[in-house]
């Protein structure tokens, strides 16, 4: 298992609009330096709740670094996978032209992917959320946290950190708050029609995962994935778009997905 399994990492909560300012500075080509200074000051006055007020140079740093981390300076053998996001993320039609009524956002889609495989922790909150809300109508903060503590340990941090999650489920409106408070439902689903955002969907949880494996069947239907309704595509098909990821048959049918060996971190 790498370092970024193991870590939890997310100490603010994260909203949509600082990812895609992160991805913005990164596209107009200026340095990691300067684009740490442009969050900053971008971050001064910003709030994880979505108000304006002062915060503190502490948490501030906290959101920076997550950005930095997620966009700017990854993991290296996240580089290839994030060059391939940005580059989906650079084709996207303008924003005045892509919000049609019904129309999902690719831009969330591609920003979940590159949250999901820098930090696996946020990837496994909404596996635990989803796997609930597979099951039921609503699903509690307790509820997520519980089986968190499962994986991670039952440490203070694991709670606190999860909650900054769930808020930024949230403000992405993947999840909706209900009348009961520390009480969620799903938002509506968003159905990726473009394959290119669907297998960067896919080759994330592969990120997400330390065994960089998984059935085919298994990450169409990942509920790390819940916002989401990805289309049925074959492993050939993934295998041709996609020279990061290897494919396998076994069994009659099956088909295991696996990232190649220079995508998958050190286990030392």
């Amino acid at each position: 298992m790498g370092k970024r399994h193991e870590a939890i990492g997310i100490k603010q909560e994260i909203r949509l609009e600082w990812m895609q300012k992160a991805a913005n500075l990164l596209l107009a080509g200026l340095n990691a330096q300067t684009i740490r200074k442009e969050l900053h000051e971008f971050l001064a006055d910003r709030k994880g709740s979505g108000s304006e007020g002062k915060r503190s140079g502490l948490t501030r740093t906290f959101v920076v670094n997550n950005l930095m981390n997620i966009w700017i300076t990854p993991a290296p053998e996240l580089i290839p996978f994030r060059d391939a996001a940005l580059a989906l993320l650079h084709d996207l039609p303008a924003p005045q032209t892509s919000k049609q009524p019904g129309t999902p956002s690719m831009s969330l889609a591609i920003h979940w992917g590159m949250i999901s495989a820098a930090y696996p922790f946020w990837f496994n909150v909404a596996r635990q959320a989803g796997r609930l809300l597979a099951l039921q109508d609503q699903v509690t903060q307790a509820q997520i946290i519980n089986r968190l503590k499962e994986q991670y340990g039952d440490r203070q941090t694991v709670s606190r950190y999860a909650r900054f999650v769930i808020r930024s489920f949230i403000a992405w409106s993947v999840l909706k708050d209900s009348k009961a408070r520390g009480c969620y439902e799903k938002a509506a689903v968003s159905s990726i029609a473009d394959t290119d955002v669907a297998i960067l969907l896919i080759e994330s949880a592969l990120h997400a995962d330390p065994k960089a494996k998984s059935s085919l069947a298994e990450l169409l239907h990942n509920p790390g994935l819940f916002p989401f309704q990805l289309p049925i595509i074959t492993g050939d098909f993934i295998a041709r778009q996609n020279h990061r990821i290897e494919v396998f048959r076994y069994g009659l049918d099956e088909e295991l997905l696996q990232l190649h060996t220079e995508s998958i971190p050190s286990r030392k």
